[in-house]
């Protein structure tokens, strides 16, 4: 069982911002940048988007569109990014990354971001789900 499939069982602790019965987000333990946000699909079986049906891939994308408002709310940013990369984890996910230049997008360099500033960041954006 990976990681994904482990915090969508709750079997791992994860600074969860929010979910529905498709799809969960959460907040990047190492992140690339402030406010670097996860997007897990759970009843997904690849690790490749475009193998998922259309269906799940539009959950998906309106799922992560809803998240990226509620980041771009709460965190001061120019733009909320989406990346879809999973050569680390085999498994769909979206990154969403708040960013101010390219930089920012730097998946080598991640930062370094303590359990109580998560939770301070966790608890700000769910303050401003409507």
């Amino acid at each position: 069982m990976n990681i994904f499939k482990k915090i969508i069982k709750n079997k791992i602790k994860s600074y969860k911002i929010y979910e529905d019965n498709n799809n969960i987000a959460i907040l990047d333990k190492y992140p690339v940048n402030y406010g670097h946000t996860l997007i897990i699909p759970k009843n997904i079986s690849t690790g490749y988007i475009f193998n998922i049906n259309i269906k799940k891939y539009i959950s998906l994308m309106k799922f992560s569109y809803k998240i990226a408002k509620l980041l771009k709310k709460t965190i001061k940013c120019k733009k909320i990014s989406l990346s879809v990369i999973g050569l680390e984890i085999n498994y769909v996910h979206i990154h969403l990354i708040p960013i101010n230049k390219i930089d920012d997008l730097n998946f080598k360099k991640k930062i370094k971001i303590s359990n109580k500033k998560l939770k301070i960041l966790l608890n700000n954006i769910k303050n401003n789900i409507s």
